[in-house]
């Protein structure tokens, strides 16, 4: 399972504020970024308003995939079956239903079980990271993570690319 680096303090303070990440964005996705793949969609389910739009912004805009959001684990699950996204892009630490319990229920469906999940937190000590690996996730993303090679990050650990 791969586990993907948290950025320098650079790339934090253009994820930390929306306002200069799109304006990295728009001056970077002229001719210097190419589409990842084709078209994929992701679910995002984080509680943190921020970190899900920024996260979204990134996939949508790089990589022109679509994008499904939900903002607690309960909704993921329902988002999760209703949509069928090719990925999940899930937040470890959520009130209510955290990340392990919900990616356990996602399995528990047969409508979920076979999606790819992509686990995403700020957690980086040795016993977390074991917990995580011993889930069957994909992948564990650390947080914080940069806006502009997020979907190529996901693309090499799903093969996408």
């Amino acid at each position: 399972m791969p586990l993907i680096p948290p950025q320098d303090a650079k790339d934090v303070a253009a994820q930390c504020h929306c306002l200069s990440f799109l304006d990295k964005l728009r001056a970077t996705t002229d001719n210097s970024l190419q589409r990842v793949s084709v078209s994929r969609k992701v679910l995002i389910i984080d509680d943190e308003d921020d970190i899900r739009e920024v996260a979204a912004l990134s996939l949508e805009s790089i990589a022109g995939w679509d994008v499904v959001r939900a903002s607690s684990g309960a909704q993921g699950l329902t988002r999760a079956a209703s949509e069928q996204p090719d990925a999940i892009l899930l937040d470890v630490m959520m009130p209510g239903m955290d990340g392990p319990t919900t990616f356990h229920k996602l399995r528990e469906n047969p409508a979920t079980a076979q999606i790819p999940v992509l686990l995403l937190t700020a957690k980086v000590q040795s016993s977390d990271q074991r917990r995580f690996a011993d889930l069957g996730v994909q992948a564990v993303l650390l947080k914080p993570f940069d806006p502009l090679t997020l979907a190529s990050q996901i693309a090499q650990v799903l093969g996408w690319s």
